[in-house]
């Protein structure tokens, strides 16, 4: 055992789903299903805010973003995970594991604090009506949005390297075989040996610091919003404004919920099953949520597509 545990290792091969190979092709079509409706409808929101001249604004901006990010996201972690469906496992270099791992963290952050400059933006617009109103008359009115949208992707990176540099400056030892579906930070540790005490605990840290502090900013600025609302004195504004900020808020309950599950508990004597249950739901369904949840519930969206559908018709 003492020799096994001073073979380092070298590449990783992932091994889920290899104890029910006859869900293989079903769990296959059904992801390639979800990856598909991901990339049309993020793509579609993507396009849909480019041509039409009315979504030119912070929120759809700063949904363009998201959708954006939402491929990316899909994009390093789905294809590789119906790879190990069809295969029963995939081998992968320890360089293109810390590659995975860095660019499935950097897109998972940028998520994060897009999530949290979106609750804002819903705050100042609906608790701040006439502010929204004069900002979005500036000729300069996304400016600002801009300049947040540029601070959080320089956040992304940032946030992206030290958890990379701190995972993979970890020991791997003993067996190479992970049983989950991308090189993620559970798994990785379960294959730790030595000290790994110190990276553990930045790791730890630094992802309470920036979920929290990106669950506050959401948190307060729909506690703000659900108050405002109160004070609307029609019953069907109300109705209309809730429904809205409650659809949102369930899809970031659900996307903060898998984080937390996943990052910010003690990973020792958990089930995989479990993990993999988690992940699987984080990695496709939310993706392929955002886009129906935060975009194609809006009017200024239905009538742009209702536009666009109505001039391929007549040409």
């Amino acid at each position: 055992m003492a020799e096994k545990n001073l073979t380092l290792v070298t590449k990783f091969l992932l091994m889920a789903f290899i104890e029910c190979p006859e869900w293989a092709l079903p769990l296959f079509l059904l992801f390639l299903f979800i990856y598909l409706i991901t990339l049309l409808g993020s793509l579609g929101m993507i396009i849909l805010i480019c041509v039409d001249l009315q979504l030119h604004t912070p929120m759809y901006f700063l949904l363009s973003h998201l959708s954006f990010m939402d491929i990316c996201y899909s994009f390093v972690t789905v294809p590789l995970m119906m790879a190990v469906l069809l295969e029963n496992r995939a081998a992968l270099s320890y360089t293109l594991c810390a590659a995975q791992f860095f660019l499935f963290t950097f897109f998972g952050s940028i998520d994060c604090y897009l999530l949290a400059l979106m609750a804002y933006d819903r705050y100042v617009a609906v608790c701040r009506p006439l502010l929204y109103v004069t900002i979005m008359r500036r000729k300069a009115r996304l400016g600002f949005v801009c300049v947040c949208v540029e601070g959080a992707y320089a956040a992304g990176v940032f946030s992206a390297l030290v958890w990379k540099f701190s995972a993979f400056t970890l020991s791997f030892c003993g067996t190479n075989e992970i049983d989950f579906i991308l090189c993620d930070l559970p798994p990785l540790l379960k294959t730790t040996c030595g000290d790994s005490y110190t990276q553990e605990v930045v790791i730890i840290v630094f992802s309470i610091f920036v979920i929290h502090a990106c669950m506050v900013v959401i948190l307060v600025s729909y506690l703000l919003i659900i108050l405002a609302i109160m004070r609307i004195p029609t019953a069907g504004g109300r109705a209309t404004t809730f429904w809205t900020c409650a659809s949102q808020l369930t899809a970031v309950s659900l996307f903060f919920g898998t984080l937390i599950f996943m990052y910010l508990r003690d990973n020792s004597g958990q089930s995989s099953e479990e993990d993999r249950v988690v992940s699987v739901f984080y990695i496709t369904v939310i993706p392929m949520l955002n886009p129906l949840i935060y975009s194609l519930r809006n009017k200024e969206v239905k009538e742009t597509l209702r536009k666009i559908l109505n001039r391929a018709r007549l040409s």
